[in-house]
């Protein structure tokens, strides 16, 4: 019980818990744009079967640190560069997100251009399997990241299951507002193409610092609520325009 008493475990639980929260903004993003493309009856099943994806793969990794940790073994080389399984895993992945957020991005523009305000429904497999491919990279991820942070396997444990209750709790409110405003849409779908270059990069070998990242998707999203509320202000009748109708 001497954890109790130790400032350094509680420091490293709740750094650890707010890393993790964060680097799930882009997973519940991902999962909140794909979901969206389902009948609305079927959208909060797909939500939470996604998320719930999510943490059992984060659990079973963590439970596996090992062979995660073998992940990083060179395979091979190519141009005296080193290949691992994590490298493939984390190139694929960024390629497949790169692809997603583009190809939704022309549907979106294609979308507003033709002047349609809905899409047909996608399949609810074919979503279910997409997150599934987009958990798996990003909670291969998050996992390493909690490994290079803890040294103790139940701060692990315990940060990840607190992150992942945020990211349930939050999913719903944050597919809604994704699905009214369709600017914050293209906000999302930018920064996961932007989360997408960079798992490529770090295949590579080409860390790019996530703060970066989080850093200007922050600053852009305190823009685009500038925006909203600019725009409410606008669609709102003042209270002369009011006066004027009354007379």
């Amino acid at each position: 019980m001497e954890w109790i008493s130790d400032p350094a475990i509680w420091a490293s639980l709740l750094t650890l818990t707010m890393l993790e929260i964060v680097l799930g903004i882009d997973n519940v993003i991902f999962v909140s744009i794909v979901a969206n493309k389902l009948p609305e009856v079927q959208r909060g099943k797909a939500r939470g079967i996604g998320l719930s994806l999510a943490l059992i793969l984060r659990l079973v990794f963590l439970s596996m640190l090992a062979w995660l940790i073998g992940l990083t073994n060179p395979l091979f080389m190519i141009f005296n560069q080193e290949v691992s399984w994590r490298d493939l895993i984390l190139l694929s992945g960024g390629l497949f997100l790169i692809y997603k957020g583009t190809v939704e991005i022309r549907e979106a523009i294609k979308g507003e251009c033709v002047g349609e305000n809905s899409t047909k429904p996608a399949s609810f497999g074919l979503v279910i399997a997409q997150i599934i491919v987009l958990d798996l990279v990003f909670s291969i991820d998050s996992v390493v990241t909690a490994i290079g942070m803890a040294q103790h396997l139940w701060i692990m444990i315990t940060a990840v299951i607190i992150a992942m209750a945020v990211m349930v709790s939050s999913a719903k409110t944050i597919s809604d507002f994704i699905s009214k405003h369709p600017t914050a849409k293209m906000l999302a779908l930018s920064f996961l193409v932007l989360v997408g270059i960079a798992l490529v990069a770090d295949g590579l070998h080409y860390h790019i610092p996530r703060n970066y990242l989080y850093l200007a998707f922050a600053f852009s999203s305190i823009v685009e609520i500038l925006n909203l509320l600019e725009k409410r202000r606008r669609d709102t009748p003042t209270y002369n325009d009011r006066s004027q109708n009354d007379q």
